[in-house]
């Protein structure tokens, strides 16, 4: 990963923020992307501090002209953009389908979809120009099952990984991988405001006991964005401590 430029969205705290580490760790320049101005900046000052090469830039990644802005600062700052992970997204509204407010279902489709269409649409166009990249799309285990209440989340989940293997199939014979991740619960801020039952009840869905952590996604991330998983194309890996499997 030395020297490659990496695009993290939604890295100002749990699992992209954990990512934009990791990634610096290990030698890239790092673009920690987020709506949050002072938390990005304060990761940034996190990563230059312990030796690694990282900038922020804000980014609603609902609107494509931001998207657009990020990888064309990503290519004027370091060059050439080689990874992007695809990160940024909402919990959203909570409530049955036929209750869904239309606004709660514009914004979460809006944020937790459309927006990687817009990040891969600027990214991919980057990366053909080097001949190669990897782009790794965050979706949830709720994008292979369903979450009662949730039905935009899981929906706009669900298109996730529909498009990153469509992407995949369009951009593998250029050396572009695309490839998508499904954590399960992870103890990130988007948990933080649920009472203990619940969070009891949410760690009872997962067999190994526990909610994950955003570093243990971190590294899946990290794999999938490295030449170590060079044969790795159009897939999706639940990270979910066995939910999936019950």
């Amino acid at each position: 990963m030395k020297n490659k430029t990496v695009i993290v969205t939604g890295a100002a705290s749990g699992i992209g923020k954990a990512a934009a580490i990791l990634f610096a760790k290990n030698g890239a320049n790092v673009i920690v992307s987020d709506l949050q101005e002072s938390e990005g900046k304060a990761v940034v000052s996190d990563i230059i501090s312990a030796g690694g090469k990282a900038s922020f830039f804000k980014t609603d990644v609902a609107k494509s002209e931001e998207m657009e802005a990020l990888v064309d600062f990503a290519v004027k700052t370091y060059g050439k953009l080689d990874v992007a992970v695809n990160n940024a997204g909402i919990g959203g509204e909570i409530n049955p389908t036929a209750d869904m407010s239309i606004e709660g279902w514009n914004k979460v489709i809006s944020v937790n979809l459309n927006s990687l269409f817009y990040g891969m649409k600027y990214q991919i166009k980057a990366m053909l120009k080097n001949g190669s990249g990897s782009i790794v799309n965050i979706s949830s285990i709720l994008g292979s099952v369903g979450f009662a209440g949730s039905s935009g989340y899981s929906a706009a989940k669900h298109g996730v990984i529909g498009l990153t293997q469509t992407a995949a199939l369009e951009y593998s014979a250029q050396n572009i991988r695309i490839n998508a991740v499904g954590p399960g619960f992870i103890e990130t801020p988007l948990l933080s405001g649920l009472n203990a039952e619940v969070k009891q009840q949410l760690v009872a869905l997962h067999p190994i006991g526990r909610l994950g952590k955003s570093e243990e996604v971190a590294e899946l991330i990290f794999w999938l964005s490295s030449d170590k998983s060079s044969f790795v194309t159009g897939s999706y890996y639940p990270v979910d401590g066995g939910y999936l499997a019950r």
